[in-house]
């Protein structure tokens, strides 16, 4: 059973987007059966996102954990007066990975992201033996950003399967080139980019899997 975790550099970075790209063009062009699953939710904007654009007859949707702040997840549970149970999240992706032969997970916030006082988004991609793709957006600084999460990654023993960029906010041709050299990215992390995402004003399941199609998807598990 395949299964891909989508993490990021930082959040509001792409990772919703690529996910739900990688969903919707698994149940427009490949058919067998797709699980997807956010690892936990901190506010419900993801959530709703999910419900409005997924076919979700064809798609089993979980998220064990929703806390209503906006915030890292301990601080999240912490206003809410709990605390993060990762073990409701594993049993959630153990479910999933029973009845779905592809199944896609969305991390939280960046790969470094503490979802308790002392756990992060990369420690539980090691724990459960999960390859990974890194999600980072066309920005000034992001090539920094991808060397130190590239590195974090590499001393976690992470497998990433590569990297993908995201257009957050419209940018030229030009621009992209000079905040997100590729070569340069590829030489500095020893990572495969595996192309861009362009930005979309309008989200829909058809628009983003045309986006996710012109990745190089060979890299990833399942394709």
């Amino acid at each position: 059973m395949p299964t891909l975790l989508i993490v990021g550099t930082d959040t509001g970075v792409g990772k919703t987007a690529l996910t739900l790209g990688l969903v919707s063009y698994w149940q427009q062009y490949r058919k067998p059966t797709v699980g997807l699953m956010k690892l936990l939710a901190c506010g419900v904007e993801d959530i709703e996102t999910y419900q409005r654009l997924l076919t979700l007859n064809q798609t089993t949707a979980l998220c064990p954990l929703v806390f209503e702040a906006p915030l890292a997840p301990p601080l999240a549970a912490a206003q809410a007066g709990t605390v993060v149970d990762l073990g409701r999240v594993w049993q959630g992706y153990q479910q999933l990975s029973q009845e779905r032969e592809q199944v896609f997970l969305e991390g939280v916030g960046g790969l470094g992201c503490p979802l308790t006082a002392d756990y992060t988004v990369g420690d539980l991609a090691r724990d459960w033996r999960v390859p990974v793709v890194l999600v980072a957006p066309v920005r000034l600084g992001v090539v920094a950003q991808l060397v130190v999460n590239s590195h974090y990654a590499r001393a976690l023993g992470l497998s990433v399967a590569g990297i993908v960029l995201n257009q957050t906010q419209p940018v030229s041709a030009a621009m992209a080139a000079d905040w997100a050299p590729v070569g340069l990215i590829e030489n500095l992390c020893r990572l495969p980019v595996l192309g861009c995402l362009p930005y979309l004003v309008d989200w829909t399941a058809v628009s983003l899997a045309q986006a996710v199609a012109g990745l190089d998807l060979e890299y990833l598990p399942g394709f």
